[in-house]
């Protein structure tokens, strides 16, 4: 049997190894640039995970812009407490989900309206981090042409960090991006009839 000096002892060859692994990552990275992240899948967390990086910057004292395609409610628990800080800009750009508004013609201009909005932010060499929220769906219902869509984040500040979030993200975008991170559902409290919770779901 092992002594717990010996088990020690190789706990720490193991932490050795990996930190030279690490630092020698660390190493290689010395490059630095505004990141173009997509949060998409089916999985629950998107948003959120997006609005946790939203606080994290603002913790740095960068300034953030969000705008939020699609959803069109302004009750939300990350609206209520990122409108009460400082340099954070937020636009809701949506009148609600599509089965809600059943209006082809309104939702097609509502959501090129929000682009207009989008794309101002997008020159705006004030903003540090910038929010798309579901502009996917854009992409999706042929609302917004993925072609404009790069065009303008190729175009845009050098140190501009972009986060777009959303379902079905297009193979073009994730190809451009420098993290893709994909939500899985293994399971939610909706398919069990539980409903939308306050503080967990909006």
């Amino acid at each position: 049997m092992n002594t717990e000096a010996e088990q020690a002892q190789r706990h720490r060859s193991r932490m050795q190894r990996q930190k030279a692994v690490v630092d020698a990552a660390i190493a290689r990275a010395d490059k630095s640039k505004g990141l173009l992240v997509i949060l998409t899948g089916n999985g629950k967390g998107k948003s959120s995970s997006a609005f946790g990086m939203a606080a994290r910057a603002l913790g740095h004292g960068m300034r953030v812009g969000v705008a939020q395609f699609i959803k069109g409610r302004s009750d939300t628990g990350e609206e209520a407490f990122f409108r009460q800080q400082k340099d954070i800009i937020w636009h809701v750009l949506g009148e609600g989900f599509t089965w809600d508004t059943q209006d082809l013609a309104r939702d097609k201009e509502t959501a090129r309206k929000g682009w207009a909005i989008v794309q101002t932010m997008l020159r705006n060499e004030s903003i540090n981090l910038l929010i798309l929220d579901e502009l996917t769906y854009l992409l999706k219902f042929g609302w917004l042409e993925i072609d404009e869509l790069l065009a303008e984040l190729q175009n845009r500040p050098a140190m501009q960090h972009v986060i777009i979030t959303g379902r079905a993200a297009p193979e073009a975008l994730c190809a451009v991006a420098d993290t893709v991170t994909e939500m899985r559902d293994i399971k939610h409290a909706f398919q069990a009839g539980i409903q939308a919770q306050t503080g967990i779901d909006y």
